[in-house]
Protein backbone atom coordinates (compact mmCIF):
# COMPACT_ATOMS: atom_id res chain seq x y z
CA UNK A 1 0.00 0.00 0.00
CA UNK A 2 1.15 3.40 -0.79
CA UNK A 3 0.98 6.66 1.02
CA UNK A 4 0.26 10.33 -0.77
CA UNK A 5 0.42 13.49 0.61
CA UNK A 6 0.20 16.55 -1.17
CA UNK A 7 2.94 17.97 -2.84
CA UNK A 8 4.86 14.90 -2.94
CA UNK A 9 5.22 11.52 -5.05
CA UNK A 10 5.78 8.42 -3.56
CA UNK A 11 6.16 5.32 -5.01
CA UNK A 12 3.57 2.99 -5.55
CA UNK A 13 3.61 -0.51 -4.18
CA UNK A 14 1.70 -3.60 -4.62
CA UNK A 15 0.02 -6.49 -1.97
CA UNK A 16 2.46 -8.84 -3.10
CA UNK A 17 0.05 -10.78 -3.86
CA UNK A 18 1.53 -14.57 -5.33
CA UNK A 19 0.99 -15.58 -8.91
CA UNK A 20 3.05 -17.62 -11.17
CA UNK A 21 2.87 -14.65 -14.01
CA UNK A 22 3.60 -11.76 -12.23
CA UNK A 23 5.48 -9.80 -15.36
CA UNK A 24 2.88 -11.29 -18.06
CA UNK A 25 0.95 -9.24 -20.04
CA UNK A 26 -2.08 -8.09 -17.75
CA UNK A 27 -5.11 -9.15 -19.93
CA UNK A 28 -3.53 -13.16 -18.54
CA UNK A 29 -3.17 -11.73 -15.05
CA UNK A 30 -6.76 -10.49 -15.18
CA UNK A 31 -8.38 -13.84 -16.78
CA UNK A 32 -6.40 -15.96 -13.49
CA UNK A 33 -7.54 -13.57 -11.04
CA UNK A 34 -11.14 -13.68 -12.10
CA UNK A 35 -10.89 -17.60 -12.29
CA UNK A 36 -9.34 -17.52 -9.00
CA UNK A 37 -12.25 -15.53 -7.83
CA UNK A 38 -14.98 -17.83 -9.39
CA UNK A 39 -13.13 -20.85 -8.49
CA UNK A 40 -14.30 -19.75 -4.66
CA UNK A 41 -17.92 -21.17 -6.09
CA UNK A 42 -20.78 -19.77 -3.44
CA UNK A 43 -17.99 -17.05 -1.66
CA UNK A 44 -18.22 -15.39 -5.57
CA UNK A 45 -21.37 -13.61 -7.00
CA UNK A 46 -23.80 -14.89 -3.79
CA UNK A 47 -25.08 -13.52 -0.44
CA UNK A 48 -22.80 -14.52 1.88
CA UNK A 49 -21.26 -13.57 5.61
CA UNK A 50 -17.69 -12.94 5.97
CA UNK A 51 -15.30 -11.80 9.47
CA UNK A 52 -12.19 -10.30 9.43
CA UNK A 53 -10.95 -9.98 12.93
CA UNK A 54 -14.31 -11.14 14.59
CA UNK A 55 -16.17 -8.31 12.70
CA UNK A 56 -18.99 -9.34 10.40
CA UNK A 57 -19.30 -8.13 6.99
CA UNK A 58 -22.56 -8.87 4.56
CA UNK A 59 -21.44 -8.96 0.41
CA UNK A 60 -24.13 -8.36 -1.40
CA UNK A 61 -23.90 -10.97 -4.61
CA UNK A 62 -23.28 -7.90 -7.10
CA UNK A 63 -19.76 -6.53 -4.57
CA UNK A 64 -17.02 -7.62 -4.45
CA UNK A 65 -15.97 -9.65 -1.93
CA UNK A 66 -12.58 -8.23 0.40
CA UNK A 67 -12.15 -11.39 1.87
CA UNK A 68 -11.42 -13.64 -1.47
CA UNK A 69 -8.07 -11.92 -1.71
CA UNK A 70 -5.46 -10.20 1.19
CA UNK A 71 -6.12 -6.55 0.21
CA UNK A 72 -8.92 -5.98 2.42
CA UNK A 73 -7.66 -7.71 4.97
CA UNK A 74 -4.98 -5.77 4.92
CA UNK A 75 -6.93 -2.80 4.41
CA UNK A 76 -8.70 -3.85 7.60
CA UNK A 77 -5.77 -4.28 9.92
CA UNK A 78 -4.15 -1.20 9.00
CA UNK A 79 -6.66 1.22 9.96
CA UNK A 80 -7.18 -1.11 13.28
CA UNK A 81 -3.42 -0.26 14.38
CA UNK A 82 -2.26 3.17 12.47
CA UNK A 83 -1.84 5.50 14.86
CA UNK A 84 -3.49 8.52 12.58
CA UNK A 85 -6.73 6.51 13.24
CA UNK A 86 -6.36 7.89 16.67
CA UNK A 87 -6.87 11.70 15.24
CA UNK A 88 -9.92 12.92 17.04
CA UNK A 89 -12.56 13.96 14.49
CA UNK A 90 -10.24 12.26 11.31
CA UNK A 91 -12.67 12.46 8.82
CA UNK A 92 -12.11 9.74 6.07
CA UNK A 93 -13.25 9.03 2.44
CA UNK A 94 -13.57 5.75 1.70
CA UNK A 95 -13.31 6.04 -2.01
CA UNK A 96 -14.72 2.71 -4.40
CA UNK A 97 -15.98 1.35 -0.68
CA UNK A 98 -17.27 -1.71 -2.02
CA UNK A 99 -18.65 -3.66 1.23
CA UNK A 100 -17.65 -0.82 3.79
CA UNK A 101 -14.71 -2.77 5.08
CA UNK A 102 -12.56 0.13 5.14
CA UNK A 103 -15.59 2.81 6.01
CA UNK A 104 -16.86 0.07 9.15
CA UNK A 105 -12.60 -0.79 10.18
CA UNK A 106 -12.23 3.49 10.18
CA UNK A 107 -15.74 4.03 12.20
CA UNK A 108 -14.78 1.88 14.70
CA UNK A 109 -11.61 3.73 15.38
CA UNK A 110 -13.48 7.14 16.04
CA UNK A 111 -13.48 8.80 12.42
CA UNK A 112 -16.21 10.04 10.23
CA UNK A 113 -16.54 8.33 7.13
CA UNK A 114 -18.03 9.06 3.70
CA UNK A 115 -18.35 5.85 1.89
CA UNK A 116 -19.00 6.42 -1.81
CA UNK A 117 -19.19 4.01 -5.44
CA UNK A 118 -20.06 4.05 -8.59
CA UNK A 119 -22.31 0.67 -7.41
CA UNK A 120 -25.33 1.28 -5.84
CA UNK A 121 -24.88 -2.03 -4.35
CA UNK A 122 -21.84 -1.55 -2.98
CA UNK A 123 -23.29 1.45 -1.43
CA UNK A 124 -26.32 -0.47 0.03
CA UNK A 125 -23.59 -2.91 1.33
CA UNK A 126 -21.48 -0.81 2.83
CA UNK A 127 -24.85 0.90 4.60
CA UNK A 128 -25.71 -2.45 5.68
CA UNK A 129 -22.39 -3.14 7.25
CA UNK A 130 -22.16 0.12 9.12
CA UNK A 131 -25.36 -1.17 10.49
CA UNK A 132 -24.69 -3.97 11.49
CA UNK A 133 -21.34 -3.05 13.09
CA UNK A 134 -23.53 -0.56 15.21
CA UNK A 135 -21.34 2.46 13.71
CA UNK A 136 -24.06 3.90 11.33
CA UNK A 137 -23.60 7.06 12.92
CA UNK A 138 -19.90 7.63 12.26
CA UNK A 139 -20.91 6.37 8.82
CA UNK A 140 -22.53 8.36 5.39
CA UNK A 141 -22.85 6.79 2.27
CA UNK A 142 -23.04 8.34 -1.36
CA UNK A 143 -23.59 6.81 -4.85
CA UNK A 144 -21.01 8.05 -7.82
CA UNK A 145 -17.87 8.22 -9.45
CA UNK A 146 -14.78 9.12 -7.30
CA UNK A 147 -15.15 12.60 -5.88
CA UNK A 148 -18.79 13.28 -7.36
CA UNK A 149 -20.44 12.73 -4.32
CA UNK A 150 -18.30 14.82 -2.38
CA UNK A 151 -17.99 18.16 -4.69
CA UNK A 152 -16.29 20.88 -2.17
CA UNK A 153 -15.52 18.74 0.60
CA UNK A 154 -12.21 17.52 2.08
CA UNK A 155 -10.94 14.96 4.18
CA UNK A 156 -7.96 14.18 6.53
CA UNK A 157 -7.32 10.31 4.55
CA UNK A 158 -8.60 9.42 1.46
CA UNK A 159 -8.46 5.49 1.53
CA UNK A 160 -8.63 3.96 -1.97
CA UNK A 161 -8.60 0.53 -3.64
CA UNK A 162 -8.75 0.75 -7.48
CA UNK A 163 -9.91 -1.35 -9.68
CA UNK A 164 -7.22 -4.01 -10.72
CA UNK A 165 -6.89 -3.56 -14.74
CA UNK A 166 -8.08 -0.60 -17.19
CA UNK A 167 -10.91 -1.58 -19.15
CA UNK A 168 -14.93 -0.79 -19.54
CA UNK A 169 -16.54 -2.31 -16.89
CA UNK A 170 -19.14 -4.84 -18.49
CA UNK A 171 -21.65 -4.87 -14.71
CA UNK A 172 -21.27 -3.08 -11.77
CA UNK A 173 -19.53 -5.68 -9.86
CA UNK A 174 -17.09 -5.42 -12.73
CA UNK A 175 -16.21 -1.76 -11.76
CA UNK A 176 -13.84 -3.36 -9.04
CA UNK A 177 -11.98 -4.94 -11.53
CA UNK A 178 -12.29 -3.08 -14.76
CA UNK A 179 -11.80 1.33 -14.95
CA UNK A 180 -11.33 3.35 -17.88
CA UNK A 181 -9.56 6.72 -16.72
CA UNK A 182 -10.07 5.90 -13.26
CA UNK A 183 -6.13 6.43 -12.23
CA UNK A 184 -6.07 9.91 -14.12
CA UNK A 185 -9.12 11.06 -12.83
CA UNK A 186 -8.45 10.18 -9.29
CA UNK A 187 -4.69 12.07 -9.14
CA UNK A 188 -6.28 15.06 -10.55
CA UNK A 189 -9.16 15.25 -8.37
CA UNK A 190 -6.93 14.32 -4.65
CA UNK A 191 -5.22 17.38 -4.13
CA UNK A 192 -8.64 19.59 -4.05
CA UNK A 193 -10.07 16.67 -1.51
CA UNK A 194 -7.41 16.50 0.87
CA UNK A 195 -7.36 18.91 3.77
CA UNK A 196 -3.96 20.43 4.57
CA UNK A 197 -1.67 17.58 6.17
CA UNK A 198 -4.40 15.05 4.59
CA UNK A 199 -3.16 11.81 3.58
CA UNK A 200 -4.10 9.20 0.86
CA UNK A 201 -3.89 5.39 0.98
CA UNK A 202 -3.82 3.66 -2.38
CA UNK A 203 -3.73 -0.11 -2.57
CA UNK A 204 -2.80 -2.03 -5.51
CA UNK A 205 -1.73 -5.83 -6.89
CA UNK A 206 0.91 -6.53 -7.93
CA UNK A 207 -0.47 -8.73 -10.66
CA UNK A 208 -3.17 -5.17 -11.87
CA UNK A 209 -2.03 -2.14 -13.41
CA UNK A 210 0.56 -1.24 -10.67
CA UNK A 211 2.39 0.59 -13.45
CA UNK A 212 -0.46 2.34 -15.15
CA UNK A 213 -1.76 3.40 -11.79
CA UNK A 214 1.37 5.12 -11.45
CA UNK A 215 1.31 6.86 -14.70
CA UNK A 216 -2.00 7.77 -14.73
CA UNK A 217 -0.92 9.15 -11.13
CA UNK A 218 1.79 10.96 -12.66
CA UNK A 219 -0.18 12.11 -15.82
CA UNK A 220 -3.48 13.17 -13.17
CA UNK A 221 -0.65 15.10 -11.07
CA UNK A 222 1.14 17.16 -13.92
CA UNK A 223 -2.59 18.10 -15.20
CA UNK A 224 -3.70 19.33 -11.80
CA UNK A 225 -0.19 21.35 -11.03
CA UNK A 226 -1.30 23.10 -14.82
CA UNK A 227 -4.70 23.71 -13.18
CA UNK A 228 -3.31 25.34 -10.44
CA UNK A 229 -0.86 27.56 -12.63
CA UNK A 230 -3.61 28.91 -14.77
CA UNK A 231 -5.69 29.96 -11.70
CA UNK A 232 -2.90 31.79 -9.73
Amino acid sequence: MSEAKPGKTVPLQGTGYPHPLRGARASLSRVWLELRHRRLGRRYGHLVLEWIDGVPLLVLPDVFNPVLFRGGELLAHTLRDHPLLATPGLRVLDLGCGSGVVAVFAARRGAEVTATDINPSAVRCARINALLNRVEARVETAVGDLFEPVAGRAFDLIVFNPPFFRGRPRDPLDHAWRGEDVFERFATGLDRHLAPGGRAWVLLSTDGAGKGFAEGIATGAASAARGHSRRK
